[in-house]
């Protein structure tokens, strides 16, 4: 198979810190690959290698067929890249800031102008296009930004934590606008610690922890290979959360979180389920939900890592746009 973005054993070093450590990926052409990690971990490292602004000390990386370090100016032709935070020149309006990076990547006037003007309807910024983007809202900067990143119709996008610091809304806009590029053929390569929004966009996902790859699949596969299933128990009065937990403790071998009045556990055996029921049944417990679900993104993270989420992220790339 001919992979979009293909790296083995990327190894990256900054002075006794070790960044990356052997780090493997693939990402399939037309398809969303999430990068997850906790604070740390070399994700925007690896972003940095395979957007050409850093050298690896050891390892290949291929982008688009093209090698990081000895074909540095053919990848820069293919790929665009947005950063953690807008990147776009607050003075300049809308407009201003797409024609200049068009002009910076060689275009005519006219056909940076045409190209801004088709960007601006495309991510709903025509009625703000001769405003200075600093009276932009954060949502607007944003999809700015990722406009910007477009101008040179990039084959393969980098978002490193695109969405950081958004409202919903404005969250579900550029997850719209990734899932219109993947339609397009773009392949894109996301960086996130929201859980939910590797979820919602990523074909195939890979963890990194300590510069090392810790677990890929799809997150389906994930969720299933990590995180089993989740029981979760309920019962109608608070008082009888301690016998529920005792119960579902002794059935599963687990130690259950209780939260809220609501008691889970991982299990691996649905048949305990029905062993759960009989047993609160017997005990005279009774149970106000219960349910068996699998276990979320966020749940496998934790149970990888050790660690929970968190919107703290690493330093954002300074770097906009598809061949700066």
């Amino acid at each position: 198979m001919t992979y979009a973005i293909q790296a083995e054993g990327l190894v990256k070093r900054f002075g006794e810190t070790q960044a990356l450590a052997g780090v493997d990926l693939t990402a399939r052409p037309g398809t969303v690959l999430g990068v997850l990690g906790p604070n740390g971990a070399g994700k925007t490292t690896a972003v940095r290698v395979l957007a050409t602004l850093l050298k690896p000390d050891a390892g290949t990386a291929l982008v688009g067929g093209f090698d990081v370090v000895r074909d540095a100016h053919r990848v820069r032709q293919l790929i665009g890249l947005t950063g953690q935070y807008a990147g776009v020149d607050e003075m300049l309006t809308g407009t201003e800031n797409l024609i200049l990076i068009g002009r910076l990547l060689g275009m005519s006037r006219a056909e940076s102008r045409a190209r801004a003007a088709g960007l601006l309807e495309r991510f709903d910024l025509s009625d703000a296009s001769e405003r200075a983007a600093k009276t932009y809202s954060g949502g607007m900067r944003r999809r700015l930004d990722l406009a910007a990143s477009l101008v040179g119709r990039p084959q393969i996008l980098f978002l490193d934590e695109p969405t950081t610091g958004l409202d919903p809304r404005s969250r579900n806009g550029l997850w719209d606008i990734v899932r219109g590029l993947i339609d397009d053929g773009v392949t894109v390569l996301l960086t996130t610690q929201y859980l939910e929004e590797a979820d919602q966009l990523a074909d195939d996902i890979v963890v990194i922890d300590h510069g090392r790859v810790i677990a890929h699949g799809t997150p389906d596969a994930l969720k299933t290979q990590v995180g089993g299933q989740i029981l979760e128990v309920r019962p109608v009065t608070r008082a009888d959360e301690v016998t529920v937990a005792r119960i579902v403790s002794d059935l599963t071998d687990a130690l259950p979180e209780v939260r809220d009045g609501l008691v889970s556990v991982p299990i691996a055996d649905s048949s305990v389920m029905p062993a759960v029921v009989r047993r609160l049944d017997e005990a005279g417990v009774l149970v106000g939900e219960l349910s068996l679900r699998k276990s979320s993104l966020d749940e496998v993270f934790f149970a990888l890592t050790g660690q929970r989420t968190e919107e703290d992220i690493e330093p954002e790339l300074t770097t906009s746009g598809a061949s700066a």
